[in-house]
């Protein structure tokens, strides 16, 4: 059977270690794959010292990959939007198979890219840009293809989970363990993508849109970070019997669909909770599975090549058929509107740090401003002040509202005599 011929655009971290798991894993993947594939050229502008380029055709032009009529498959793996995009649509006008780990690039250009390549009878594959090794994108499209997806959650950025369970772990304040992040490459020199919760919201743009199968809509996600948690939150919480996530999160309800990313606190018995250091999970709840999870490396070379490469094997074994025969690129092939929801739509409960002075009848004011709204009080914690301060914290766990009703409930809080500064807000999931 004639070979695949593969061209891979991009050899840094993960272009370097698909590069590597197609060289050494070469026979068993064509045993799976039914035929031979074989890496035909690399564009890249410099090469990779861990990469053994000597049989390989490199071009320095990545656009020279795009346009060789020799090659089936071209891997997009340079990253970014305008650049990445233009390679990619090219590869498709001139009729190649794409696969990409680029997450901002489905996100945002998704849909645009999609279309062309269904215009011109090609696939494109991004296993790799949610969740690196873990197969959720394959998981979403086929394995759950049963299922009315209820909703989803996920860990889906490493490096803010590492950020939280340090310092839940150890007690550790976030400015110092996103400079340990920073120092052990978790973190970029500008980490604003991974601690303000923008490489999750392009992640979970994606998900939601398999899931549900709706356009994509980046621009329609709450994105929140974590870099306001304090050691103080993660304490309280704990004394809650919950633990703090920065969260993707998804539900389908009657009104429309959540599309958010923030801190979540999750209560300590559920799996997700106990998915520490730099590890990546995905919670997906069916109307006929129940709840499923799935957990693993979220980034590196090794878990995001494996993503990859099975990509590549994928359309390996269906590179003779029939472009309508093969899955849909969003898993529908009818897509459905569905309204994303604003925020202050969204219903969830809340978790309230409120700094006051220490004196009486505090408390009761700030229960009768929820009790006037409808917001019940699952849970209260009072704190009071530490030595040498004088404020004192109340910590409040809420049942379920609305974000608007909340959101008028803390203005007010915020303007009480007694309250001294912002009230700190942390919105809470049962995961049921």
């Amino acid at each position: 059977m004639k070979p695949v011929n593969v061209g891979i655009c991009g050899l840094g971290t993960v272009g370097g270690g698909t590069f590597n798991v197609l060289t050494e894993n070469a026979q068993d993947i064509a045993r799976r794959a039914g035929r031979e594939i074989v890496i035909t050229q690399v564009g890249a502008r410099r090469d990779n010292p861990a990469c053994d380029t000597s049989n390989t055709t490199v071009s320095r032009d990545i656009f020279d990959v795009a346009r060789n009529p020799d090659i089936d498959i071209v891997v997009e793996l340079i990253g970014g939007y305008d650049v990445a995009k233009e390679l990619v649509m090219l590869a498709i006008e001139n009729g190649k198979h794409v696969v990409t780990a680029n997450k901002a690039l489905i996100a945002v250009h998704g849909d645009e890219i999609f279309a062309a390549a269904e215009a011109r009878g090609v696939s494109v594959m991004y296993e790799a840009a949610v969740a690196g090794g873990i197969p959720i994108i394959k998981a979403l499209r086929e394995g759950l293809a049963a299922n009315q997806v209820n909703w989803l959650a996920g860990i889906i950025n490493g490096t803010g989970n590492f950020i939280l369970t340090e310092m839940r772990d150890k007690g550790r304040d976030f400015d110092d363990v996103l400079k340990e992040a920073q120092e052990l490459g978790y973190a970029e020199a500008d980490p604003t993508f991974d601690v303000e919760g923008i490489d999750a919201a392009h992640k979970l743009t994606i998900l939601a849109s398999i899931a549900y199968g709706i356009p994509l809509q980046f621009e329609r996600c709450f994105t929140e970070g974590i870099s306001k948690i304090t050691r103080d939150d993660v304490e309280f919480a704990e004394e809650l019997g919950y633990r703090i996530k920065h969260l993707g999160v998804s539900r389908k309800s009657a009104n429309g669909i959540d599309l958010r990313v923030h801190p979540t606190l999750i209560p300590e018995s559920r799996p997700i909770a106990k998915v520490d250091g730099v590890l990546n999970a995905v919670t997906v709840n069916g109307n006929a599975v129940g709840d499923t999870l799935y957990v693993g490396a979220g980034a590196g070379a090794g878990p995001t090549a494996s993503a990859v490469v099975a990509d590549i094997v994928d359309l390996a074994r269906c590179i003779d058929v029939d472009a309508s025969a093969r899955v849909n690129h969003l898993a529908f092939n009818q897509v459905d509107d569905v309204e994303v929801l604003s925020m202050d739509d969204v219903e969830t409960a809340y978790y309230l740090r409120i700094p006051v002075q220490d004196k009486t009848g505090v408390l009761a004011s700030i229960a009768s401003i929820l009790s006037e709204r409808g917001i019940n009080i699952e849970a209260i914690i009072q704190k009071e002040p530490k030595e040498g301060e004088t404020l004192a914290q109340i910590i409040l766990l809420t049942h379920k509202i609305v974000e608007r009703t909340m959101n008028d409930a803390i203005k007010a809080i915020e303007a009480l005599e007694s309250t001294v500064g912002e009230v700190t807000r942390i919105r809470a999931e049962h995961m049921d």
